[in-house]
C-alpha cells in the first residue's frame, strides 16, 4: 500500500495541528464558508490534552508518534483526538512493517470514529494485500477487504471537508485519491483471485485518478500484464517507469527485474509463471 495514499492524513494533520496551536476553540467549531461544509472539528479540553495532540504531531519516526498517541488514548480516553491518535498509530506501524498491530490500531481507529473513511482503506488494502490466491479463507478475508474500500467509497460521496483551511479543489482532488486507494484494494483483491483482465483495470482506475501516481503502482499494474500474457504492455509499462531520473532505488530494482522477466517470457513464448 502506498504511503502516500495512507498519509493523505496531512490533511487530518493540519486540521488537528491548526486545532492544537490554537488551543481549545468555542464549543461549535470554527465557522464554514457558506456553501463548503466542514466537518465538525475536534476540541482539546485542557492544556494537558493539547500538549498531548502536538506530542503525536511533532513526532519524528514511528516509535515517538506511537508511545505519543497511546500516552493521548491512555490519558485522555474521552478525547475528540482519539480517533486520529489510534490512526497515527496504526499508519506508524505500517511504516514500521508490522501489519498485525497495524490492523489492530486502525479496527480500533474505526470503533472510536464509525466514519473514519480513512481507517476503513487502510484496513481495506492491508486485508488485501496479505490474502493469498490459495488462502482457504480467501473469499471471507477479501469480501472483508472490498467491504471497507466500498463503505469508504460510499462515505466520501457526501464527506463534508476535513479542514476549513482547505479549497474545494483541494478537496477534491484528496477524494480522488482516496477513491484510488479504494480502486488499489480491488485490484489486489483481483490479482488474489487470478482475475488478471479485472486487475489490470482497477489498477489503471488508480493510476487514473491519482494525482501523483505512484511508480510501484505501474510496477504492480505490469506484473498483472505479465501474469496475464500480455508482455508487451508489461514492457511498454515498465520502460516508462524506468525511464523516470528520480526513481526509488528499490522500485527501479524491482521494475527492472520484472522487465527482464517480460522479455523472457516473450522470447520463450511461455505461459506466465506462477
Amino acid at each position: 500500500m502506498n504511503y502516500r495514499f495512507v498519509f493523505r492524513g496531512a490533511i487530518v494533520l493540519a486540521c488537528a495541528a491548526g486545532l492544537a496551536l490554537g488551543q481549545a476553540q468555542p464549543a461549535g467549531g470554527q465557522a464554514a464558508p457558506a456553501g463548503s461544509p466542514v466537518a465538525k472539528q475536534p476540541q482539546v479540553k485542557s492544556q494537558p490534552e493539547a500538549q498531548a495532540v502536538m506530542a503525536i504531531l511533532q513526532a519524528q519516526d514511528p516509535d515517538s508518534r506511537i508511545k505519543a498517541s497511546n500516552e493521548l488514548v491512555q490519558k485522555f480516553s474521552d478525547s475528540e483526538f482519539k480517533p486520529l491518535a489510534l490512526f497515527f498509530a496504526a499508519v506508524s506501524y505500517q511504516q514500521k512493517g508490522d501489519a498485525d498491530r497495524m490492523i489492530v490500531y486502525a479496527e480500533r481507529a474505526l470503533e472510536a470514529d464509525k466514519e473514519h473513511y480513512q481507517a476503513m482503506l487502510l484496513l481495506a488494502g492491508a486485508i488485501a494485500q496479505r490474502t493469498r490466491e490459495h488462502d482457504l479463507d480467501r473469499e471471507e478475508k477479501l469480501k472483508v477487504a472490498e467491504g471497507y474500500a466500498n463503505k469508504a467509497l460510499e462515505i466520501l460521496k457526501t464527506a463534508p471537508k476535513p479542514n476549513p483551511g482547505l479549497t474545494d479543489e483541494q478537496w477534491e482532488m484528496a477524494k480522488k485519491d482516496f477513491a484510488a486507494q479504494a480502486h488499489e484494494s480491488f485490484a489486489m483483491a483481483a490479482w488474489a483471485r487470478n482475475q488478471n483482465d479485472k486487475a489490470i483495470e482497477e489498477y489503471k482506475t488508480v493510476l487514473s485518478l491519482s494525482t501523483e501516481p505512484e511508480p510501484s503502482t505501474y510496477v504492480r499494474l505490469a506484473a498483472t500484464y505479465n501474469r496475464a500474457g500480455k508482455y508487451d504492455d508489461a514492457i511498454a509499462t515498465l520502460d516508462k517507469v524506468l525511464a523516470a531520473s528520480d526513481l526509488n532505488p528499490q522500485v527501479k530494482k524491482i521494475a527492472q527485474a520484472e522487465r527482464d522477466r517480460a522479455v523472457q517470457l516473450k522470447q520463450k513464448g511461455a505461459a506466465p509463471a506462477p
